[in-house]
């Protein structure tokens, strides 16, 4: 839900639309809305396309009309370099938007309160992936995106902005 909301209220599923092909004809899906309906569906845990629709059946309330598997793949083939350098750009504009917003707050998130503590600095929390390397002899074994054995955990960072 916080996901769909912030994609909306950031202003990003707007941007997205005017960048993506639309159409009036019915049964048409608007291709801004699938977008961010697969990336939360990935947060999620989807794997696949079969597994997004069923997360999205599932979330009704919150997706609306589930995608199906079919309008998600056509969503993604129409992805041109053209039209992912408009999406690159209109995330940027966002997110640049989102910051400055967020400058204009100095006090912080009054409304987080963390183990019974209410927050008033900026928290930054960053969220990045790491490889930690290891052997493996096991069949059907394959190398990871930067060709070597391991793990892939995510490690997640958490300090004041002003400490950078």
């Amino acid at each position: 839900m916080l996901l769909r909301r912030c994609a909306d209220r950031s202003g990003l599923t707007g941007p997205l639309a005017g960048v993506l092909p639309s159409s009036t004809a019915t049964g048409w899906r608007e291709r801004a809305g699938v977008l961010v309906h697969l990336a939360i569906a990935i947060v999620l845990g989807a794997a696949n396309f079969s597994e997004a629709e069923q997360l999205q059946l599932h979330h009704r309330p919150l997706f609306g009309l589930a995608a199906s598997d079919s309008t998600a793949r056509r969503t993604l083939a129409g992805l041109d370099e053209a039209t992912l350098a408009k999406i690159a750009e209109a995330r940027a504009r966002v997110r640049r938007h989102m910051w400055s917003l967020l400058r204009l707050r100095p006090g912080g998130f009054p409304w987080l309160t963390v183990a019974g503590r209410r927050l008033t600095g900026w928290i930054v929390i960053d969220l990045d992936a790491t490889i930690i390397t290891s052997a493996s002899n096991k069949a059907g074994a394959a190398v990871t995106f930067k060709k070597t054995f391991g793990f892939h955990p995510l490690a997640a960072w958490c300090a004041p902005p002003n400490r950078w």
